[in-house]
């Protein structure tokens, strides 16, 4: 087995560490806490990521983008979560962000929803999570009634991330009740059409505020249904599957190995009682668990993404990399708020920032616990 990450991913990590080194990390103090990094700074972001050929690549390359790996895209992500810059939930910095659900579209469909995703003419927000229902699809609520050539939907979704500037949601909804749980669809809803309302914003600790979303007798054609019925919860689950990885665990070990190395840098520095905090063997013990851990994070993702791209099953290896991977930077963040003492809890270091987005990971996109119960179901399973 061959631990050595190829020689053109090795290339890409370098151009990246070496664009958010130069482009990102100079920007830090100008940037607030928004979901959004502003239009004035992005665009000449972008501009200087397509020069580098750093455009599109999550997009396959039927549809006109690099088609890079999971484990690509997982590298260079790494690279880009060490800036404080770029916020990782809606990330634009390479271009559109395009959900993998898309992709499962029809021809027509490509045409009216894909094509313009991609090109930036159309925006699109998911639409999953409910008041009574967050990971357990059994407990949705919203419902899709077909009514010969359309489908009537009510109900609500909340904490919608990009939802008040997206033109179409993609609504994981109820279509057979009597499968619970599995009878879930996927629907292309217009955001502009009647009966379909942002209710409000819940303002968070990450600084983001996503939105609640009401639908009231919402006619949607059945052409804008992603798939067949009974596949939408299928889909979606194939998208947060790839987001555990790419997104959470991977952004997770990029910012806490940025900030293991702010650690070791101010210990070297900082004197206390006559010598530096470096020589003191409390702070060497957290500079060395967190360089184990964050080894161990690392690996695990780079194995998970090497199977996905050689198309296995990675469900259960994505619960166990989220789990690990934001727990673990979680302690790594906390050490270096530690070692940097007083300083550390001020807004002049991205410490605190990190400190709170991490928190929240542990609960989006599947809390550590649910995670923890199915992956432990799913062992069992096998193990009978």
């Amino acid at each position: 087995m061959d631990f050595e990450l190829p020689r053109e991913i090795k290339m890409l990590q370098g151009l990246v560490r070496r664009f958010v080194e130069q482009e990102l990390l100079p920007l830090e103090r100008q940037v607030g806490e928004s979901e959004e990094l502003a239009e004035e700074l992005l665009g000449p972001l972008q501009e200087r990521a397509k020069a580098l050929g750093l455009w599109l690549m999550d997009v396959p390359r039927e549809f006109g983008g690099l088609g890079l790996s999971l484990l690509a895209r997982c590298v260079v992500y790494e690279q880009v979560a060490r800036a404080r810059v770029i916020p990782f939930r809606n990330n634009e910095l390479f271009g559109p962000h395009v959900d993998p659900i898309l992709y499962h579209c029809t021809e027509a469909q490509r045409q009216r929803f894909l094509y313009p995703v991609i090109h930036g003419q159309l925006r699109m927000c998911f639409a999953q999570t409910e008041p009574d229902a967050g990971t357990d699809p059994a407990g949705m609520r919203t419902r899709a009634v077909r009514e010969g050539d359309h489908y009537v939907l009510s109900g609500a979704k909340r904490f919608i991330s990009a939802a008040g500037r997206a033109d179409f949601a993609e609504v994981i909804c109820v279509t057979d009740p009597e499968r619970p749980g599995r009878g879930i669809s996927c629907l292309l809803v217009d955001m502009k059409a009647p009966g379909v309302k942002l209710v409000r914003q819940w303002p968070t600790m990450m600084g983001d505020a996503p939105w609640e979303i009401s639908f009231d007798q919402v006619q949607v054609p059945v052409e804008n249904r992603i798939g067949e019925e009974g596949q939408g919860f299928e889909l979606g689950q194939q998208w947060i599957t790839v987001g555990r990885v790419k997104s959470q665990s991977v952004w997770s070990i990029g910012v806490a190995q940025r900030a293991l190395e702010m650690a070791m840098d101010y210990a070297r520095q900082r004197v206390t009682f006559g010598q530096p905090l470096a020589e003191r063997q409390a702070v060497q013990f957290m500079i060395a668990d967190s360089a184990i851990e964050l080894r161990a994070a690392r690996l695990m993702i780079y194995d998970t993404a090497w199977r996905f791209d050689q198309g296995q099953d990675v469900r259960d290896a994505s619960y166990m990399a989220k789990i690990y991977c934001t727990e673990t930077a979680g302690r790594v963040v906390d050490r270096a708020i530690q070692i940097h003492g007083g300083v550390g809890l001020t807004k002049d270091l991205p410490l605190e920032y990190w400190y709170r987005q991490l928190r929240s990971l542990r609960i989006t996109e599947g809390a550590t616990e649910v995670l923890r119960w199915r992956l432990a179901r799913n062992l069992m399973r096998e193990r009978r």
